[in-house]
């Protein structure tokens, strides 16, 4: 049992975006067993394919075409997981025009075009929860070599407490979950890059004063706490999880 908390989505539909691995994986099939019926949305069929107990689609949430498909088949939802990111490294003088355009364009971009798509429906139904993933590489804490994608991670942030503001009042909560480093596939990626792996892993858990990286699974607890009415007092907020990094 991944959840000890009754936390229960049933009756609820959910879209989780990037829900191929790691956190989306994690939150897709917590969705899933907490009663929800969700779509999941990847980019990579092959990964989509290993999911079970859901409707899986393939889209590329940075293309307007993609999103309107993807409503197409998924019709309104009650939960909008957006958990699409891509981690460029670098410090702002190794950043061109053409990193920052693509980390917007896939990290706040997507956000904004599908979290326009699916307001509407909410709105008419004065119920939903819209959940958008940050991270403390934000406006909640600078870290090293990190500049294009922790300005557009800042970005999110101004982006969910907007629409928090905007749509209090028609039963739409919008919150931002900010981890620090977190075990997934992407972050394997990232260190095999480098060029002292064994290194690179220990330099990554040592951010955290726990001691530990982050589990995909924790992650998707206060995910499935955001997506769940017991949160219904909190909107526009950015919840850290961290393992203290930012204390």
């Amino acid at each position: 049992e991944r959840s000890s908390l009754e936390m229960k989505l049933e009756g609820k539909k959910a879209l989780v975006t990037a829900a191929g691995q790691g956190i989306g994986r994690s939150t897709a099939e917590l969705f899933a067993e907490n009663g929800a019926e969700v779509y999941a949305c990847d980019i990579n069929q092959d990964t989509l394919n290993t999911l079970n107990e859901m409707t899986t689609i393939r889209a590329d949430v940075t293309k307007k075409e993609d999103i309107n498909n993807l409503y197409e088949s998924t019709g309104g939802v009650d939960i909008l997981f957006n958990g699409v990111g891509f981690v460029h490294g670098g410090t702002i003088l190794e950043c061109d025009d053409d990193q920052w355009d693509e980390a917007f364009e896939i990290n706040v971009k997507s956000m904004f075009r599908i979290s326009k798509k699916y307001l509407p429906y909410m709105i008419d139904q004065n119920y939903g929860s819209i959940i958008n993933m940050s991270s403390v590489a934000s406006s909640l804490a600078g870290v090293v070599n990190r500049f294009s994608y922790s300005s557009s991670k800042a970005a999110i942030i101004g982006l969910t407490k907007s629409i928090a503001k905007d749509f209090v009042g028609n039963g739409i909560r919008c919150n931002a979950i900010a981890p620090a480093t977190v075990e997934s596939p992407s972050l394997q990626d990232r260190i095999n890059a480098e060029t002292d792996p064994v290194q690179a892993k220990k330099d990554f858990i040592a951010r955290q004063p726990m001691g530990r990286l982050g589990q995909p699974e924790e992650i998707a607890n206060l995910a499935l706490y955001l997506a769940s009415d017991n949160s219904k007092y909190t909107t526009g907020v950015a919840h850290i999880i961290d393992g203290g990094m930012i204390i």
